[in-house]
């Protein structure tokens, strides 16, 4: 049975009939969970005694508030989803108790939030790192879970726990994707069918850059123009950024000369969707990789990819 916390006074209460030699594992999250969050719990499972899931919706991590009132809220079913997972607590506080006055202390991580998402959304990872700082002092986890598909905000927890002398380790768990490839995501319900048929592009164009660095291109530039030629051959899809960044510093990168991350941010319609993938220099060979030159007639097919990668994890 999962206890549902609704506060930090609750929370204290609780904490203290933990035992000392117990592992605390939390899964922060802003509900809405679906499977990739799934694969978070039972990673936590596996290597914790004792499981937390946060759910909160943080409002300073918004940058538009029609986003945070559009965010999707299904409490219930998430409770369900906890239950049938086996996890002990989920700790979800009101608004008031997270932030009781208005905030005026912040945690903002310099340089790795400057790009990508930081970049186009301004002020987000200094909402997202205090309220991962706030869930870390208030609940004291021994482990603390987080997925790939975010990875910016990874490296950027990452960084807080080093930089802060946390106690707490930082577990990452890769991206848990559909069928045919589209990451996780709590955004993906508010995609209408025909947006749903169109999302998977975004992983599409990502695995045509890994597939370009694996087989030996190293110019950034190059890279980039051709992996997201079929994002822009589609009007429905407004390019946010598409970027070949350093793993530790999250700044892009001109020539690819070590593994990077491609990272991308679309819209579609109303929903930002973003992905990333790990890209290793000549990690496939010729036979094992192959890319069409040309883009397909049938926008919703994309380009034509194969790949045999142990970076992509398909569920």
């Amino acid at each position: 049975m999962t206890a549902v916390v609704r506060g930090i006074a609750e929370w204290n209460r609780v904490a203290t009939g933990i035992r000392c030699q117990e592992v605390l594992g939390l899964v922060p999250t802003m509900g809405a969970l679906h499977n990739g969050h799934g694969v978070l719990f039972a990673e936590a499972r596996q290597r914790c005694s004792v499981v937390v899931a946060s759910i909160f919706v943080n409002p300073i991590q918004f940058n538009q508030r029609s986003d945070f009132d559009l965010y999707p809220r299904v409490f219930d079913d998430d409770v369900a989803f906890c239950e049938a997972r086996g996890v002990d607590y989920i700790f979800a506080p009101p608004d008031d108790q997270m932030y009781p006055q208005p905030q005026r202390v912040f945690v903002d991580v310099e340089d790795l939030s400057a790009d990508l998402c930081g970049r186009s959304r301004p002020g987000h990872f200094r909402g997202v790192a205090t309220v991962v700082m706030k869930l870390f002092q208030i609940l004291q986890p021994q482990l603390a879970f987080f997925g790939e598909k975010d990875y910016q905000q990874l490296a950027i927890v990452r960084r807080i726990v080093r930089d802060l002398n946390l106690s707490v380790q930082v577990v990452d768990v890769p991206t848990v994707r559909e069928s045919d490839g589209l990451a996780l995501s709590s955004r993906n319900r508010r995609l209408n069918p025909a947006e749903r048929s169109l999302a998977p592009l975004l992983y599409r164009a990502l695995v045509a850059a890994q597939q370009l660095i694996a087989l030996g291109e190293r110019n950034a530039a190059s890279i980039k123009r051709r992996a997201i030629r079929v994002l822009q051959e589609i009007p429905e899809i407004r390019l946010d950024y598409f970027e070949l960044v350093d793993p530790e510093t999250i700044r892009p990168v001109n020539v690819v000369k070590a593994p990077v991350r491609a990272a991308g941010a679309i819209w579609i319609g109303e929903t930002r969707l973003i992905d990333n993938l790990y890209c290793e220099p000549g990690a496939l060979s010729l036979e094992e990789c192959s890319i069409s030159s040309s883009l397909p007639s049938n926008p919703s097919s994309g380009v034509e990819l194969s790949i045999r990668t142990p970076d992509v994890n398909v569920w």
